[in-house]
């Protein structure tokens, strides 16, 4: 298991710098075998050292490429595949473990299809206004957001686009299907929008 400051979506790419000596030797582990290990965001604390206090629920990821530099840090890209509970955490000796389960997938109850549209536009409206505002880039025009036609996948990535903190990410992550995380979503880019108007318009 990798704690993170950041929440990992499935379906959603993410660069990684591994340096801690425990996560050196997990990471060999990893990619001595099926190259999988899982992540969950740590809710108090901090990333180096322990101690912390970790989400139960997490996201199973995979190591699509590595790179070991000279003093013995790695560069790291993995993906999001799957979310996982954690039913309990093992021993943090040589590194973070847990006995894991995916939750059983379910048809989404409700058609995710008409408020895609609507996400989509929100999360690019969100991040024009902070780049306008000069904290951040704007997503560019030929990015697709779509999953490739899967309403599913385009969920998780809107929601890795999306301008919103850790918490609000983690309540995304745990969100009832597709529609209601979109739902979510939307609702998350208008607060947002409403604040950056108001600061835009009283500079």
């Amino acid at each position: 298991m990798f704690p993170l400051s950041a929440v990992v979506f499935p379906h959603v790419s993410l660069p990684l710098h591994v340096f801690e000596p425990r996560y050196r030797e997990m990471l060999r582990e990893c990619l001595a075998g099926d190259q999988r290990f899982g992540t969950v965001l740590i809710e108090r604390g901090s990333e180096v050292g322990g101690g912390d206090q970790r989400s139960l629920l997490g996201t199973r990821c995979v190591v699509t490429q590595a790179v070991e530099l000279p003093d013995g840090r790695w560069f790291l890209q993995a993906r999001g595949e799957a979310l996982i509970e954690v039913e309990r955490w093992l021993s943090d000796d040589p590194y973070p473990a847990a006995l894991v389960t995916e939750p059983v997938p379910v048809p989404d109850p409700e058609d995710p299809g008409p408020v895609l549209a609507e996400a989509t536009r929100r999360v690019r409206r969100a991040r024009a206004l902070l780049a306008e505002h000069g904290d951040g880039a704007a997503v560019p025009a030929d990015v697709t957001l779509d999953g490739g036609g899967d309403p599913e996948v385009a969920s998780w990535q809107l929601c890795a686009a999306a301008p919103v903190s850790a918490y609000d990410a983690q309540r995304l992550l745990a969100a009832d299907g597709a529609a209601a995380r979109l739902r979510f979503l939307v609702e998350l880019m208008e607060d947002l929008e409403g604040d950056l108007e108001r600061m835009l318009t009283s500079e």
